[in-house]
């Protein structure tokens, strides 16, 4: 056999065993990763309270009863004596009794008796030369009853005008209604004018005017 071709055979077995042994070769398997373990810390809880339970108390079934009893109107006439409706005379003042300054006295004469007594130089509107020219003439306030009520009324007032133009003496001649009157005689006494004349001189002057009350008005 020759020589050459003996070689030949062996390079050539020995390059497959080479190839064969490297594919045969098993890949070593990846080394595992360390696993690592996480430590858990569990927190011990404090003791939990016990709720308390509210009582509920069971309303009573008694009835309260209402001492404080409604006043009642007792249904029986009453009896009003005669003597109610009178009234005892007042004694006289003892001698030598001054009343004070500040007192208000209340006239006991009839309406127009003595109107204008004392009061000189005094003549009758129809006398003079030339009659009083009113500059301020309030109207009366009506009465909130009357007015209500849809109640019209009049009332006739007198008055004595002096030199100076007010008003220092008021009465009521007539009146359809009483609850007119004072509301009438206050809206006069606020009243002033132009002062009358007789002679050529300033005089004082004794008047009257009608007051009508309209509640429509």
């Amino acid at each position: 056999m020759n020589k050459d071709l003996i070689i030949g055979i062996v390079v050539s077995l020995g390059i497959h065993a080479t190839f064969l042994g490297a594919f045969n070769r098993k890949t070593p398997p990846p080394a595992k990763a360390a696993q690592t373990e996480e430590a858990v810390v569990q927190f011990e809880m404090p003791p939990l309270e016990e709720e308390e339970t509210e009582q509920v108390e069971e309303l009573s079934e008694e009835v309260v009863e209402n001492i404080m009893a409604p006043p009642s109107l007792v249904d029986l006439p009453s009896v009003v004596p005669v003597n109610a409706f009178t009234q005892p005379i007042a004694p006289p003042p003892p001698p030598g009794f001054t009343a004070s300054k500040g007192a208000i006295t209340i006239p006991v004469t009839k309406p127009g008796a003595n109107f204008g007594k004392g009061i000189s130089n005094l003549f009758n509107i129809g006398d003079l030369d030339q009659q009083p020219v009113a500059r301020v003439r309030q109207a009366p306030t009506y009465p909130y009853d009357m007015r209500r009520a849809g109640i019209n009324g009049t009332v006739v007032v007198e008055f004595i005008i002096n030199t100076e133009g007010d008003v220092i003496q008021t009465q009521v001649v007539r009146s359809s209604h009483r609850e007119f009157e004072m509301p009438a005689l206050q809206a006069v006494q606020k009243w002033k004018f132009k002062p009358g004349r007789k002679g050529g001189r300033v005089v004082n002057v004794r008047a009257s005017q009608l007051l009508e009350f309209n509640a429509t008005e």
